[in-house]
């Protein structure tokens, strides 16, 4: 069940040297009214901390549905996380996913609220959540940017590029948003060119 995939957690291990190097930052973009958005910069857990990040949040709330019945639990969820009460934060989700299984916006901010627990490490809790949320909603493009921004921060590049691209194809080019994708490929594809193509990365 959800509790025993919640309580799998894994160490720090492979981080990827060359991807803390190279995915050096994102650009502003606009979604749904919110243009000059500040970029989130790509960087370790090591970097960042465990602090609560604002411009997440504001990126995630630009792609949900902000009238669903995900809206209060995702509130509550940030506002423990907010404090520094991430396991709190995780729990209030879980407990939104029992009464709406099958909303993609939840999956998202149980995947994101598990990757601040675990201090940056994208668990295999996490990525359940993820690939929970993609499996509901495979055209949104909350699930494709989020999974493929924790995969890149763990080093695992090749398959945060193959989300990325899927999500750029759908968008018309010129966009903001199309634009900081392409950006993000183009970094990513410099750090694998780098490493070697056939280098696997490191888990």
């Amino acid at each position: 069940g959800l509790a025993v995939i919640l309580a799998a957690r894994t160490g720090r291990s492979g981080w990827e040297p060359v991807a803390a190097a190279l995915l050096i930052g994102l650009a502003g973009y606009a979604w749904q009214g919110r243009p000059g958005l500040a970029g989130t910069p790509i960087s370790t857990s090591a970097e960042r901390g465990v602090a609560f990040d604002e411009q997440l949040v504001d990126r995630r709330r630009a792609m949900e549905n902000r009238f669903g019945p995900a809206a209060r639990w995702l509130v509550l969820s940030d506002g423990l996380a907010r404090q520094g009460q991430t396991r709190d934060a995780v729990n209030v989700l879980v407990s939104g996913l029992r009464d709406n299984p099958r909303d993609a916006d939840l999956w998202v901010g149980l995947g994101n609220a598990l990757v601040l627990h675990e201090e940056g490490i994208l668990s295999p809790a996490a990525e359940y959540a993820y690939r929970q949320a993609l499996r509901i909603a495979p055209n949104a493009p909350s699930p494709h940017y989020f999974y493929a921004l924790a995969l890149a921060r763990n080093g695992k590049l090749a398959p945060a590029r193959a989300l990325w691209a899927e999500l750029a194809a759908a968008l018309p080019p010129g966009t903001p948003f199309r634009a900081e994708l392409d950006r993000n490929i183009g970094v990513i594809d410099q750090a694998l060119a780098g490493q070697g193509a056939e280098t696997p990365v490191s888990p």
